[in-house]
């Protein structure tokens, strides 16, 4: 139904997306680092059902709706941007935090994990963009069943994303304290984090004109 070329095209993607900073990394590394791996694991099925949610969202008339409403999509681009440039902020300010430095975080229920997950995932302006920018560029009507394949690329993006996304929750303590212990290396880490995010934003701010497609 997809060519390996499109499923291949998608998975880099999704890979570059991934190990880019944002609110996704953000959350499931500071609960990895405070509260556990498991802690971690359990926010990543949130952020795992976010995603799900958008490709159904996606594939069933997402697009129409941010084409019907452009404001809708121009604001929502422009609040990811927003808050992408904060994040930014954070990591680079003096007295900032570094995106594996370990912090006193209230500990939560699984449930809430899940739920902080999903909504950190619905919100998160890389999948938005993902799913409503870049991988219908993958689907070729030529095949058919454009639905379809909407969906068959979608399961790579989700499979691709959290692989990376578990290998980073389960390496996550072990860097925290490798950087706890080599104060310079934590300092150019989070030049780095908040470096990357700051271009993330400021990518997605030149795209923030552009109006949906269906």
């Amino acid at each position: 139904m997809i060519s390996s070329t499109a499923a291949g095209g998608i998975a880099l993607v999704e890979l570059g997306m991934a190990l880019t900073p944002g609110p996704n990394m953000m959350y499931l590394v500071s609960r990895s680092v405070s509260q556990g791996r498991v802690a971690g694991l359990v926010s990543l099925v949130g952020t795992a059902m976010g995603f799900v949610a958008y490709m159904i969202m996606a594939n069933v008339g997402l697009a129409v709706v941010f084409v019907a409403v452009p404001w809708l999509y121009i604001g929502f681009k422009a609040a990811g941007a927003a808050y992408l440039a904060f994040l930014a902020w954070q990591a680079l300010r003096p007295g900032g935090h570094g995106l594996f430095e370990q912090r006193n975080l209230q500990r939560d229920s699984h449930g809430k994990l899940l739920r902080m997950g999903l909504v950190t995932n619905l919100l998160n302006p890389k999948v938005a963009v993902l799913y409503l920018a870049l991988i219908p560029q993958f689907i070729d009507p030529a095949r058919g069943h454009t639905t379809a394949q909407g969906f068959a690329l979608g399961a790579v993006q989700i499979a691709v994303g959290l692989t990376v996304n578990a290998l980073i929750v389960l390496a996550a303590g072990s860097i925290a304290g490798l950087l706890k212990s080599r104060p310079s290396w934590a300092k150019w880490q989070r030049l780095a984090t908040g470096t990357l995010l700051g271009a993330v934003a400021i990518v997605l701010a030149r795209e923030v004109p552009a109006r949906a497609r269906a």
